[in-house]
């Protein structure tokens, strides 16, 4: 665990149990239990408290840490609104994200194609996702890794031309509840979730 980013999220925790909202349990949303809220956050079921972030039976100090802190601090008794979707280049600000999010979040899973479809109910099961009725490609579903983050996924097997791909698509106001450059660590941690649970 690093201390320089424990202490970077255990400062945004600061924040924001200094000014904690009364609607905040409804903006996550969460369950509270006096100063603690439970959610589910990358398919786990996560705790926040003024003592640190729980995500399964591990106490977290890194990046997921600092993911979770944020996205408490900044969170927004706003609806989610999943339509129309867009992708991580067409949000405002994300060009210096864009090469890293495509090999961390899309381009990652390319090899693991195969094996998502036939796993695709544990991994919907784990981040409370569905099947996505408009969808394109040979799979597509919408994983929850954050509750207000769901991340919309096409998987397109390979063929005799071209690889296995992916594309991860975001709401539309996707921004609203978290960084441009959260977003993409957030699809990136969660692919590297994905590919936990299909080779498990």
């Amino acid at each position: 665990m690093s201390d320089q980013l424990l202490d970077i999220q255990m400062s945004y925790l600061k924040e924001l149990y200094d000014q904690l909202s009364e609607d905040l349990e409804q903006a996550l949303p969460a369950i509270r239990e006096k100063d603690r809220f439970h959610f589910k956050a990358f398919g786990e079921p996560c705790i926040l408290s003024p003592q640190g972030i729980t995500l399964g039976k591990q106490k977290l100090g890194g990046p997921k840490g600092i993911l979770i802190a944020l996205y408490a601090r900044h969170a927004k008794n706003e609806p989610l609104q999943p339509r129309p979707l867009k992708s991580y280049k067409q949000i405002k600000g994300s060009m210096p994200y864009q090469g890293a999010f495509t090999v961390h979040s899309e381009k990652s899973l390319g090899p693991y194609v195969s094996r998502i479809q036939s796993a695709k109910d544990r991994v919907m099961a784990a981040f409370d996702g569905h099947e996505n009725e408009d969808g394109k490609g040979d799979l597509s579903f919408t994983l929850y890794p954050l509750p207000k983050v769901p991340l919309y996924y096409n998987f397109y097997l390979a063929d005799e031309e071209f690889p296995a791909s992916v594309t991860c698509l975001f709401a539309a106001n996707a921004e609203v509840f978290m960084s441009v450059d959260g977003l993409a660590d957030v699809a990136e941690y969660t692919a590297k979730k994905i590919i936990e649970i299909v080779t498990d």
